[in-house]
């Protein structure tokens, strides 16, 4: 087990150096630069000797390869180096949004969990009734809609008509985890929640349907096991690799910050971050923005195939003797 762990965090080694060099290069080719989009923002008129100067104490004038190698050294060593933008370390600037996306991405999960696993159960144990049709139905509309319009949606409702939410998640002119009022938590995370609820209540379904077919269902029932006992205590067992692995895939999406939601919710995370920094060009926080995806999908998956060997003795790791 311990050979499986370090063989897979040395996997992210290659991964790392990968796809920061192919984020670097791309940031490059899409135009313009940090001190560019900086003075356009600010409505100023500068020399263009002054441009040069800037992007020379930035670093901006040195070849690609240059500038890559650069970045990467601080970065192996611990130092991100600082915004081109604020000026403050890229370091403590990530952390001071981390806080807000982890909040976002627990709330959303949970909330996610407690209500799909009990509708795909109920779903699938009252197979073509009207209440199936209905779940089935709720889960296909909530799969289809994007984020963004269930944001506006949920804003048009809530906050425009009824006045009971605040769109923005924090006042004006605050920052960080702190200043999140409770309440403005409650629309961000619905927005996640729709469609999350959709897509896992749709494949909760389908995988305890699986279960309930399978031989040893039959086997139990003919013994005389109680209904009751034989869904939660196998079906639901066995179903819990697929939850896991869904789990999985959408904490790593959510830790890496929900952009559009964040955005539009003017939510203090990473995701409204990194699309701030990309419309500036702040090239070290959007540098950070990517490793930080790429950690975070290797060790979320690396925690979900640990808990596979949990959950079922029978899963073995690469490497393992059969």
């Amino acid at each position: 087990m311990k050979r499986y762990v370090a063989r897979r965090l040395l996997q992210l080694i290659p991964i790392l150096l990968g796809i920061t060099l192919l984020s670097f290069g791309m940031m490059r080719l899409a135009g313009g630069d940090a001190v560019t989009a900086l003075i356009e923002n600010q409505g100023a008129a500068v020399s263009q000797d002054v441009i040069d100067q800037k992007k020379a104490a930035l670093g901006l004038d040195k070849p690609f390869l240059v500038q890559y190698v650069s970045w990467l050294g601080g970065f192996l060593t611990g130092n991100m180096g600082d915004s081109y933008v604020s000026g403050k370390p890229v370091f403590d600037t990530f952390a001071s949004k981390l806080p807000a996306t982890l909040l976002l991405t627990l709330s959303s999960v949970v909330c996610t969990v407690l209500v799909a696993v009990p509708l795909g159960i109920y779903s699938a144990t009252h197979r073509n009734r009207a209440s199936d049709y209905i779940i089935r139905f709720g889960s296909f509309v909530g799969n289809a809609l994007p984020n963004f319009f269930v944001a506006l949606l949920l804003i048009l409702v809530f906050a425009v008509w009824l006045g009971w939410l605040p769109v923005i998640s924090s006042p004006l002119g605050q920052s960080g985890v702190n200043a999140i009022r409770p309440i403005g938590l409650v629309l961000p995370t619905a927005t996640l929640t729709i469609a999350m609820v959709g897509k896992y209540t749709r494949q909760v379904r389908a995988t305890v349907l699986d279960e309930l077919g399978k031989r040893y269902v039959d086997g139990a029932r003919s013994r005389g096991v109680p209904e009751r006992r034989i869904l939660y205590g196998s079906v639901l067992r066995s179903s819990m690799i697929m939850i896991v692995t869904m789990l999985a895939l959408s904490i790593g999406d959510l830790l890496g910050g929900a952009a559009i939601v964040e955005s539009i919710f003017q939510w203090d995370g990473v995701g409204k971050l990194a699309v701030d920094s990309i419309a500036l060009r702040d090239y070290p926080i959007i540098q950070a923005y990517v490793a930080w995806m790429a950690v975070i999908y290797v060790v979320v998956n690396l925690v979900a195939d640990l808990a596979y060997r949990a959950l079922d003795p029978r899963v073995r790791m690469d490497g393992e003797g059969a």
